[in-house]
């Protein structure tokens, strides 16, 4: 198996077509939604992010063939005054799982955060996602509390009208 990760340039359109591809797959998965990307996201996904200064995405090929992608985004914590990194999206395609494709998109990203002098790495996972969970913490992942008195964070959003 020959692996390559590589930052997406999301002006180039074989990178685009791969990174709409990827996140279709990610987005009809059960743990995505289980429905396929619109032709709104589909058509605007990688000029929107190209439009995102803080945003980079990464792409894994397996014997050049499409088979995992992290979309992250930059952002600051401001009780370390450092940058931090957000992975919104991870996602490596069913017939690939189990390989280490995450485990080395995740060394990729860390090594990416370093080089910002990143604080922290930070993302979302929805609790009944077993097998996620499993892979996120082995890697050194956990909630985030202040104060576990307190109880650890949790991820909510509001949806906003088009």
């Amino acid at each position: 198996m020959a692996l390559e990760i590589i930052r997406i340039d999301y002006e180039n359109p074989q990178h685009a077509a791969d990174l709409v591809e990827m996140l279709d797959s990610y987005a009809c998965d059960p743990m995505g939604g289980g429905k396929p990307l619109n032709d709104n996201t589909r058509d605007n996904l990688a000029s929107g992010l190209a439009k995102q200064p803080n945003a980079f995405s990464l792409i894994a090929y397996v014997d050049g063939s499409a088979a995992g992608l992290a979309n992250c985004f930059i952002g600051y914590s401001t009780f370390a005054a450092k940058p931090l990194i957000n992975i919104h999206d991870i996602v490596v395609k069913a017939e690939y799982r189990g390989q280490g494709i995450a485990k080395t998109i995740f060394a990729e990203i860390e090594a990416i955060a370093k080089a910002q002098d990143a604080c922290k790495v930070t993302l979302e996972v929805l609790s009944g996602n077993e097998p996620a969970k499993a892979l996120y913490a082995s890697l050194g992942y956990g909630d985030y509390a202040l104060d576990p008195a307190k109880g650890h964070a949790l991820f909510w959003q509001k949806e906003l009208a088009a």
